[in-house]
């Protein structure tokens, strides 16, 4: 029988032997782009051309099948098992002469070199094989807004979250019954395939290799999980800030094959306060005083977040001077047996001269304790 000769994938892709794989790419892009039905509506010769490049830079561009290319070609002289006579092995190859895409030589026309060897390097699997591999849950985030004295107090949050939880009809097997013979290898977990007269014995899609099946659950469809709605109460600790990551183990989507379910994060976004502002674990705060207080110092009550707490203004402050309240802040998250500070910045209000004793009364003070406060400005401002 007469073959056809087909073109060398190399001076298909007008490349050397040794090129790299930037250029086998490149080759391919141009020549793709050349001939894409897309671009040569009604074209056959185009769209011959264009199936004969893809399958070249499908062998090419593999590292495997380029080696098995580079060393067999298309013809090679009989090596191994003769045809029809014996059984191979997983990765026995019976070389008996043949072509690699599949379109001559002895036999029914097989799969091309390019579905041939995907399988073989990637193997099978199916969706009701039995003994499945199991994969762990994975994880899930779900964004609360919280008040800023639920992140300094914590809080007990109702969440509802969609979640993929197990089967309640297969309990997460997701299948049901005795596993059965798979019908596709006879139990053997392996399939013949040719091509030309090229013969592999490929892993069965259908069981994967296992030789049995079961039959997939109708209610999660072979899946093992099912996606339900959940409402569950998290408890947010004292101290988040926003960015916060809260942990809850076991609720993120539920494992396959009873692998462990994953874990559920709930990401907190604290709303400003209009009077405390948050740094870390420290707070910030604003307090006005009046002129005598500031000058004699005083004590006076300042909110906190434990409520009111005494601070002691020394005398001769200034406004804008900051006092500091000790482990008035915010509870750390990480230890809550530590906190921050508070920050009191004194803002001195200076009285309005609504009559003529207060301006008086200025006026008597400006006499009795002259003071200059830019003596030194100009000074100050020329080094």
């Amino acid at each position: 029988m007469a073959t056809t000769t087909k073109q060398d994938y190399y001076e298909l892709l007008g490349v050397a032997r040794k090129a790299t794989q930037k250029e086998i790419r490149a080759a391919y892009r141009k020549l793709a782009r050349k001939y894409h039905p897309d671009l040569n509506p009604g074209d056959k010769s185009s769209e011959e051309s264009f199936k004969q490049v893809q399958e070249a830079y499908d062998v090419l561009s593999d590292t495997k099948k380029r080696q098995m290319y580079d060393q067999y070609g298309f013809e090679v002289p009989g090596v191994g098992i003769p045809p029809g006579t014996g059984e191979a092995d997983g990765t026995h190859f019976d070389f008996g002469g043949f072509d690699f895409g599949g379109g001559s030589g002895g036999g029914a026309a097989g799969p091309s070199f390019r579905d041939l060897f995907s399988q073989y390097f990637r193997g099978g699997g199916g969706a009701a094989e039995e003994g499945s591999h199991a994969e762990p849950g994975s994880n899930l985030e779900y964004q609360i807004e919280i008040s800023f004295w639920e992140a300094v107090h914590g809080a007990v949050k109702k969440l509802t979250i969609a979640r993929l939880d197990t089967c309640t009809d297969c309990h997460g097997a997701g299948s049901i019954g005795q596993p059965q013979t798979c019908t596709a290898c006879n139990g053997t977990g392996q399939v013949a395939q040719t091509s030309g007269r090229m013969r592999f014995n490929l892993t069965c899609n259908r069981c994967g290799g296992t030789g049995r099946v079961r039959n997939a659950c109708r209610l999660c469809g072979g899946e093992g999980r099912v996606r339900r709605v959940d409402t569950i109460e998290v408890r947010i600790p004292a101290g988040v800030q926003t960015g916060s990551r809260v942990r809850v183990a076991g609720r993120g989507n539920a494992g396959t094959s009873g692998a462990p379910p994953g874990d559920l994060y709930i990401i907190t976004d604290v709303q400003p306060h209009p009077f405390f502002e948050r740094h870390g674990d420290d707070l910030y705060t604003k307090v006005p005083i009046t002129v005598t207080e500031a000058a004699l110092g005083a004590k006076v009550e300042v909110p906190t977040v434990d409520g009111r707490a005494i601070l002691r203004v020394p005398p001769g402050t200034n406004s804008g001077q900051k006092l500091r309240l000790r482990e008035k802040g915010v509870p750390s998250v990480r230890d809550p047996r530590h906190r921050g500070n508070q920050y009191v910045e004194l803002q001195v209000t200076v009285p309005k001269p609504i009559d003529e004793r207060v301006k008086e009364l200025l006026r008597e003070l400006e006499r009795i304790a002259p003071e200059d406060p830019r003596k030194d400005l100009f000074d100050r401002a020329k080094t």
